[in-house]
C-alpha cells in the first residue's frame, strides 16, 4: 500500500474518531434535555460539553435580558470566570452583538484582525482571545435568546465540523430555554387562575363580616337605650353605668375597624381581579397628608400589638408637608411595614412609625417625604437582609411568603422613591422609604392628565 494511501486511511479513522466524539457530545446533551430538570444545570453541562469536544480553552454563554435590553454573560467556563460573569453588553456590541442581531455563525480564525472584535472584555479579565467561534441561540420559532462563544481552540484553528457541533449543541441549549420559558408562562398561567378564584371567595366571605359589623352596630344602638333605663333600677348603678360606658365607647370603633378592615380587604381583593383579567389599575397621585395614611393604619393593628403587649407609637411634626402620592398604596406600604414589625417583635417591644419631610432641594437628598418604621426586635441575618427587597425576598416567619416588603419596594418604585433597611442582630430593624414630595415626573404628568379627563 503507497504511503500516501496510508494517509489518508489514518486521516479517515481520525475523522470518525472525531465524529463519534461530536455524537456522543449530541448524545449526552440530548439526553440531560429530558432528565436535567434546572436549565441552569443544562445549559452549564452543555457549554462544559462544548469546550471539551471541541478542545476549546475556554467559552460563554450570552443571554438576551429583554427588560435592560443588554446582553448579559450568564455561564462562563475559564477565562476568568468570576470575573466575566454578570458583564454587560449592548445588543450589538462587538461580534457577539452582532451575531445576536443578524442570527449567523461567525467564525474567526484571528479576532485581532476583526474590527467588531470587542478587546474591552478581554482587557477587563485579562484574557487573551486569538480565534472563537459565535454561536446564535435560536429556537426552532426563530426566538433569539443570545450567543455561545467557544474560545481558543487549543489544536490549531476550528474546522467545520467543530462549527456544525457547536450549532447542534446550541440550538440545544435554545431548546432548553424555550422549555424553561413555557413551564414559567403555565405555572404563572396557574398562579394567576388560582389568585383570580381566590380573590373572589375571599372578597364573598368578607361581606357577610361586613353586613354583620353594621347589624351589630344597629342592635347596639337599640340596646344602650335599654341598658340605660334597666341601670337606674340598680342600687350600684354608678358602677354598672361606668361599665357600660366603656362598652359604649370601645363597640363603635370596634365595628368601624370591622367595617374599614373587610372594605379594604375587598377593595384589594377588587384589584387583585382586575389584575387577573388584565386590567391593571393604575396609580391615582394626589396631593395627600400622610398622617391621615398612618392614622388609618395604625389603629388597624394596635388591636392585635395590644394582643402581644407591643406598643405602637407615631412620630409625626405638626407642620410635616403633604406629598404627591397614591394614598391607596401607601397605605399598603405602611401596612405591611408595620405589620412585617409586629411579627418580628417580642412582648413588650416598641413599633415608632416616624415621619418627616425636607421641601428644600433634590430628591433623594432633599425635597423628599420620608417614612420610617423602626422595632426593637430581633433584627435581621445578613441573608435575609439582602434579599429583602428582591423576588427572592426570604421570610422569616412561619408560614411567610416574603411577599410583603416586595409590596413595599413596588409601591416605593412607583412613586420614583427609594427604600432601605437598617439591621442589628438583637437590636431591631429600621425600613425607610422616601418618594420625592412633589411627586416624580410620570407622577405629575399622570395628575395632570386626570386632572384633564376630569374637566371635559
Amino acid at each position: 500500500m503507497c504511503t500516501d494511501a496510508r494517509v489518508r486511511i489514518a486521516e479517515l479513522e481520525l475523522e470518525l474518531q472525531e465524529r463519534d466524539t461530536h455524537m456522543e457530545a449530541i448524545r449526552r446533551i440530548s439526553a440531560a434535555l429530558c432528565q436535567v430538570t434546572k436549565v441552569d444545570e443544562l445549559v452549564r453541562r452543555a457549554l462544559d460539553t462544548s469546550l471539551q469536544v471541541v478542545s476549546a480553552d475556554a467559552g460563554s454563554v450570552i443571554l438576551y435580558d429583554p427588560d435592560k435590553d443588554k446582553l448579559i454573560f450568564e455561564y462562563v467556563v475559564g477565562g476568568a470566570a468570576d470575573i466575566l460573569t454578570g458583564t454587560e453588553l449592548s445588543p450589538n456590541q462587538g461580534i457577539a452583538g452582532a451575531v445576536f442581531q443578524s442570527g449567523e455563525i461567525d467564525v474567526s480564525e484571528d479576532v485581532t484582525t476583526r474590527d467588531k472584535h470587542d478587546r474591552a472584555v478581554g482587557e477587563k479579565v485579562h484574557y487573551v482571545t486569538k480565534n472563537m467561534v459565535t454561536v446564535p441561540l435560536l429556537s426552532a420559532g426563530g426566538k433569539r435568546f443570545g450567543v455561545m462563544q467557544v474560545l481558543n481552540k487549543t489544536d490549531g484553528t476550528f474546522k467545520d465540523r467543530d462549527v456544525a457541533l457547536l450549532d447542534t449543541l446550541a440550538s440545544q441549549i435554545a431548546t432548553a430555554l424555550e422549555t424553561a420559558r413555557l413551564h414559567e408562562e403555565a405555572r404563572l398561567a396557574e398562579v394567576i387562575r388560582f389568585i383570580g378564584n381566590l380573590s373572589h371567595d375571599v372578597k364573598n366571605m368578607m361581606t357577610p363580616v361586613q353586613t354583620a359589623a353594621e347589624t351589630l352596630e344597629l342592635i347596639a344602638s337599640d340596646t344602650w337605650s335599654d341598658f340605660d333605663t334597666a341601670v337606674s333600677t340598680l342600687p350600684d348603678r354608678d358602677e354598672v353605668a361606668d361599665t357600660i360606658e366603656g362598652l359604649r365607647q370601645l363597640l363603635p370603633e370596634m365595628t368601624e375597624m370591622m367595617k374599614n378592615g373587610s372594605e379594604a380587604v375587598q377593595g384589594r381583593m377588587a384589584e387583585v381581579s382586575a389584575a387577573v383579567k388584565g386590567m391593571v389599575t393604575e396609580p391615582d397621585f394626589h396631593l395627600e397628608h400622610i398622617r391621615t395614611v398612618v392614622d388609618q393604619v395604625v389603629p388597624m393593628l394596635a388591636v392585635v400589638a395590644k394582643k402581644e403587649h407591643i406598643t405602637i407609637q407615631t412620630d409625626i411634626p405638626d407642620d410635616i408637608k403633604p406629598a404627591i402620592m397614591d394614598a391607596k398604596q401607601m397605605y399598603n406600604a405602611v401596612y405591611n411595614l408595620v405589620n412585617n414589625a409586629l411579627q418580628a417583635c417580642p412582648p413588650d417591644a416598641t413599633i415608632t412609625v416616624r415621619c418627616r419631610s425636607e421641601i428644600n432641594g433634590s430628591f433623594p437628598d432633599g425635597g423628599y417625604l420620608e417614612v420610617a418604621v423602626q422595632d426593637t426586635g430581633e433584627g435581621m441575618p445578613e441573608e435575609v437582609r439582602h434579599k429583602l427587597f428582591t423576588d427572592d425576598a426570604i421570610s422569616t416567619k412561619p408560614m411567610g411568603t416574603g411577599l410583603g416588603t416586595k409590596i413595599v419596594k413596588n409601591v416605593v418604585d412607583v412613586h420614583g422613591g427609594t427604600v432601605w433597611v437598617e439591621s442589628t442582630l438583637g437590636q431591631g430593624t429600621t425600613i425607610t422609604l422616601r418618594i420625592p414630595i412633589e411627586g416624580s415626573s410620570e407622577a405629575r404628568d399622570r395628575m395632570a392628565k386626570n386632572r384633564q379627563q376630569e374637566e371635559q
